[in-house]
């Protein structure tokens, strides 16, 4: 039987791109959504997969969503924590409903998930997860404190989950996209846009399937003694 994927934010960009690579891959993939239904059907009707809701920052909401998982596909064995919203904005300016959504989505949505499958996983001695941070939550964003942070704790949380779970075979890693061509972008008119490439040494942006080529190597086994890892896909922006 073919190994199972969840893609948790998959209904477009970066999640959307993993899920038509692992799909092609033979995986059977899981494309999750909160709000973008039609996508995220769309998405999983081309991959031969299922979408499935839930607010990810509502670990009810997670846990249904994985019953449903486990219940049409079989436990999950590859976990990608991709889904994430950011926000261009002074920290004096950030409310406490903004904060509390940062960190519920970025970071509280990949702790429940992983709380969720990794019981399968132990038991099984094999899974790999894999959390999608940003470089900026290595280096810190200017008007962007609380993506920063929710990224950077992303990154904590990586290395923390692959000491506690290696025992049992399982594999976490992290990869820190750079300036990826996604709509997160369209906060930065031209110019930002144009000053960020001229930063990226390898000057162009990166691709959705820049990202989810790393991200079916480090679930392969040619990464099978890779684990604790953050793996930058920036374009040489942060070395």
């Amino acid at each position: 039987m073919a190994p199972v994927v969840l893609i948790t934010g998959a209904s477009r960009g970066i999640g959307a791109a993993c899920a038509t690579l692992f799909a092609k891959e033979g995986y059977r993939v899981a494309v999750h959504y909160n709000k973008n239904r039609d996508s995220a059907e769309n998405i999983a009707n081309l991959c031969g997969g299922i979408a499935v809701c839930a607010d990810i920052s509502d670990s009810n909401q997670v846990n249904q969503m994985i019953d449903e998982i486990e219940s049409k596909l079989g436990n999950i064995d590859i976990l990608i924590n991709n889904a994430g919203i950011a926000e261009d904005t002074l920290i004096t300016d950030v409310s406490d409903d903004a904060w509390r959504m940062m960190l519920g989505v970025n970071l509280s949505g990949s702790f429940y998930t992983a709380r969720r499958v990794l019981p399968n996983m132990i038991s099984k001695k094999a899974g790999c997860i894999i959390n999608i941070s940003s470089m900026w939550g290595q280096v810190g964003a200017s008007c962007e404190v609380a993506y920063s942070t929710a990224k950077a704790g992303l990154i904590g949380f990586t290395k923390a989950l692959a000491k506690e779970v290696a025992p049992s075979g399982i594999r976490v890693n992290a990869i820190s996209p750079g300036v990826i061509k996604t709509d997160m972008l369209n906060c930065y008119n031209e110019a930002d846009i144009s000053a960020l490439i001229e930063e990226t040494p390898l000057s162009r942006l990166g691709t959705p399937e820049d990202i989810a080529n790393a991200a079916l190597f480090l679930a392969s086994d040619k990464a099978s003694f890779i684990t604790g890892q953050i793996i930058g896909v920036n374009g040489g922006f942060v070395i």
